[in-house]
């Protein structure tokens, strides 16, 4: 197996909430210039002189840098942007839209109530939560931004210490869906309703539906107007606790307990299986080695969260996304379906994640067709 490219993006196959495609204009051009090469200064000018010259705060995060920011994604994906480029514009963008929010014309005295945004602990994406707590502040909410990675503990806490109206929770991770599940029960638990938004809950919200949040919200507009049309269903009184199989009842089959708790002994297995069936991987570096390993470590992760949730096509997406990124990269998409297989061969015991790793090797079959001529993949 040819080790895959790794980015803080690269778990993610759909683009957060909060950041659309782009929508053009001079400025996400100008913008679009100065982060690609990595000029804070120019990034910081061209929005402030935006401003300066009467454009709409709101307008401007997400019509300008939103899209310079899915943009970004995508250079990434296409091979065209390096690992470090993208953290070093993304550390722009984030520069660019604290700018925006201390700039005169973005300033609003809160009366409308108080909301929490935070993402889920594991999630390293902040900027999409970021640009929906701008938004909400320029729409008169109180806002408390948490950042990143926020465990759960230390979330309820901070919601008995200051009591909002609703947390705006973020993920642009799908392997993050367990432990926002969990943090989705522990602040209804504790008497606030659920906002969920971003990638990880799927592109029409099916994941934020199915673990039981209040409202899910595609973008940071539809959000900043669900919450201001009416308030969310909760009120102020605890919510009785549910067990995570009340709500999905296909976790009493146990696979994904079993595939999470054997996670590190699966991702072994698969990379001395491999080692047996590719002899050139007998020659790889150290380096190589362990890129490897945390390849196959999100295969196993995405395949962990697709039993949790029931939907084999969040292993399917995850597969062929990757299957592009490698084929961006020169990498033949078939170099996952050796892996697949050897994960099948471990995992004989368990129908659901069986059927997962067919769908999704016939996906990348689909998606990924073999070039005439090229020897057939025989299987383990």
């Amino acid at each position: 197996m040819t080790t895959t490219p790794h980015s803080p993006a690269a778990p993610s196959p759909a683009p957060a909430a909060g950041i659309p495609e782009p929508a053009g204009g001079p400025v996400a051009e100008l913008l679009w210039r100065a982060v690609s090469a990595g000029d804070e200064d120019a990034a910081t000018e061209a929005v402030l002189a935006a401003l300066d010259a009467g454009a709409d705060p709101e307008s401007l995060l997400l019509e300008s840098v939103a899209p310079v920011q899915a943009r970004v994604g995508r250079e990434w994906a296409a091979n065209r942007m390096t690992v470090a480029q993208e953290h070093a514009a993304t550390a722009i963008n984030d520069r660019v839209v604290a700018a925006v929010a201390h700039h005169p014309a973005s300033r609003r005295r809160p009366d409308r109530g108080r909301i929490t945004v935070a993402c889920v602990n594991g999630e390293w994406h902040a900027l999409p939560a970021r640009l929906l707590a701008e938004v909400l502040r320029l729409r008169g909410w109180r806002v408390d931004f948490l950042g990143a990675q926020v465990p759960a503990p230390h979330l309820i806490a901070h919601l008995h210490l200051t009591g909002p109206d609703a947390v705006a929770l973020s993920s642009s991770i799908p392997t993050r869906l367990p432990t926002a599940h969990a943090t989705i029960t522990a602040c209804q638990a504790a008497g606030t309703p659920v906002l969920a938004g971003g990638a990880a809950f799927g592109p029409d919200g099916r994941y934020a539906r199915l673990l039981g949040a209040d409202a899910w919200a595609a973008d940071a507009r539809s959000a900043a107007a669900r919450l201001t049309e009416s308030p969310l269903a909760g009120g102020r009184a605890a919510a009785p606790v549910r067990q995570p199989a009340d709500r999905l009842p296909h976790l009493a089959d146990q696979e994904y307990t079993h595939v999470t708790r054997d996670a590190p002994r699966l991702v072994r297995d698969t990379l001395a299986g491999l080692e047996s069936r590719i002899p050139a991987m007998r020659d790889y570096t150290d380096a190589q080695r362990r890129h490897t390993a945390e390849d196959i470590a999100h295969i196993v992760d995405f395949l962990a969260t697709a039993l949790y949730t029931g939907d084999p096509r969040l292993f399917t997406g995850f597969l062929t996304w990757t299957g592009g990124i490698l084929a961006a990269r020169g990498v033949p998409a078939a170099t996952l379906c050796p892996a697949l297989d050897r994960l099948a061969g471990l995992l004989g015991d368990f129908p659901r994640a069986l059927a997962t790793l067919d769908e999704a090797r016939r996906a990348l079959d689909t998606a990924f067709p073999p070039a005439p001529g090229a020897p057939e993949d025989t299987g383990p």
